[in-house]
């Protein structure tokens, strides 16, 4: 069942669409910069309601405001391989994982320091 779901056809077709949910919903709303770094493509000046946290990644785009530290987009280009592994299922998996970011196993994996949640 892993094989089918995740690093499949079927994972990158759902990466690909949460990658377009993203670039309209940051075409929509970004009032800053977009640009392309790391793999990301990053739109700055949203409304804080638009995103999570200090940014949120969806598929290749990380929407924020002004959160674009090199190390943040590190964190960042993480989360985009785990939308890559993961497709759909990835919103759900991090719902699981919790909203504590210190045990959240997606966020350790992606790098507390560099996210901006331990020094």
């Amino acid at each position: 069942m892993r094989r089918i779901l995740f690093d499949s056809p079927i994972s990158r077709a759902g990466y690909l669409y949460a990658t377009t949910v993203g670039l309209v919903w940051g075409s929509i709303w970004s009032t800053g910069t977009v640009e392309r770094r790391g793999g990301l493509v990053v739109f700055r000046g949203m409304p804080a309601w638009t995103f999570g946290r200090g940014g949120s990644c969806v598929g290749a785009c990380y929407l924020t405001n002004q959160n674009v530290s090199t190390a943040i987009l590190e964190h960042e280009a993480v989360h985009k391989r785990q939308w890559q592994r993961f497709g759909m299922v990835f919103p759900l998996l991090y719902l699981v994982a919790g909203r504590n970011p210190l045990r959240n196993r997606f966020e350790i994996e992606a790098g507390l320091e560099k996210g901006g949640y331990a020094r």
